[in-house]
């Protein structure tokens, strides 16, 4: 058997790997997987006899303890989710080389209220007056994309129109550049998000924060402006205890205090922005991830409710940018927020993940 995989192997440029999802999650489906998990191939799971998704929908979650990315339920009789299959099949021989190069291109959103320095920001990475900058807020209309290679890595550094809450956009000039930043967001890998310094923090550049962290990007806060601060020796650790009071739902939130005008501490950027782009990217072996979770339990067991408890089967990973772990469950109505949140921090714990969310996704199945 493992003969003919090999050579399977040797002469494709895509793998499909069919399961039998009425035969559930066999020994052989495993000792599969773990030859695939060591090529460097695009590898697509097709989870086959899936001919009533809504059914068998609990079936399939097993095996996504195989620990592939691409998954997909079809049901070869009736044709239900081939084109989708197919679709991302072909994608593979789609791809040119430029769209494959573009890839590790970090996509980097600035956010912040009108007037916090964003597109000076932009130009001092540059080293260049290519965005215009002015003193009067909301001069940004639109995203600007601008491109900068450094250590031969290629960063595009998104720069927004100025942001207000939605309740407080009074034009339609504001309510355009608000969603056109929404937009940004969508499409970045990374969000700073721009404080003035000299201003403090305000309500408003929480709840601009949001955006990026209910969308899942990696966060960098920058308080700009911080030349003109009068400070002392104890002033900056004072200004990062409010962020980290404002910016509680977003602990892992990098912070950097930064002059866009002259320059100072605006590198650092560059270096946080690398981290955050490993950890966003950082993908953990089911096995490890495991390990971890036992772990986590004998420390701290799960919830109970009525004399029943919550029991965590296996955990294993779908996804990047953000992180994003499926944990297989007996009951999702056991699973306390406060619980999962110790999860997510003995994940932090364990595999860092700084600067990014990360993201966890319930899902019951049947115990055996």
């Amino acid at each position: 058997m493992k003969q003919q995989v090999d050579m399977a192997i040797d002469l494709s440029d895509v793998i499909i790997f069919v399961v039998n999802c009425k035969d559930g999650l066999t020994d052989l489906d495993k000792d599969i997987a773990s030859l695939l998990r060591k090529v460097n191939k695009p590898i697509v799971l097709c989870i086959n006899k899936v001919d009533n998704f809504k059914k068998q929908e609990a079936d399939t979650f097993e095996f996504y303890e195989l620990g592939f990315d691409n998954v997909y339920p079809v049901s070869s009789v009736n044709k239900s989710g081939v084109g989708d299959l197919l679709d991302k099949v072909t994608s593979y021989f789609e791809a040119k080389d430029d769209e494959i190069e573009d890839s590790s291109n970090i996509k980097i959103a600035i956010i912040g209220k009108p007037n916090a320095g964003k597109s000076s920001l932009v130009n001092k990475l540059l080293g260049e007056e290519r965005v215009i900058v002015s003193d009067i807020a909301g001069t940004t209309r639109d995203a600007i994309d601008t491109e900068v290679i450094k250590d031969n890595i290629k960063y595009t550094f998104i720069d927004t129109a100025g942001l207000r809450k939605k309740s407080t956009l009074k034009d339609e000039i504001e309510i355009y550049s608000y969603f056109r930043s929404e937009i940004a967001i969508d499409r970045c890998d990374i969000v700073i998000v721009m404080i003035d310094g000299s201003e403090g923090i305000t309500k408003g550049d929480a709840s601009i924060a949001g955006l990026a962290h209910e969308k899942g990007k990696g966060v960098i806060i920058a308080v700009n402006k911080w030349d003109i601060v009068d400070k002392d020796d104890k002033t900056i650790y004072e200004f990062t205890r409010k962020i980290k009071e404002e910016f509680a739902y977003m602990p892992y939130a990098e912070i950097v205090f930064i002059s866009a005008k002259t320059g100072k501490r605006v590198d650092e950027l560059y270096d946080k922005i690398n981290i955050i782009n490993q950890n966003q990217t950082l993908r953990v072996q089911t096995g490890v991830l495991n390990e971890v979770l036992i772990n986590a339990i004998s420390l701290n067991d799960t919830p109970q409710d009525k004399g029943k408890r919550l029991k965590i089967f296996y955990v294993t990973q779908t996804d990047i940018k953000p992180p994003t772990f499926v944990l297989f469950v007996n009951d999702i109505e056991l699973m306390h927020f406060s619980y999962l949140r110790y999860l997510e921090n003995k994940f932090r714990e364990a595999f860092g993940f700084n600067g990014t969310s990360i993201k966890f996704i319930l899902r019951e199945r049947k115990e055996s």
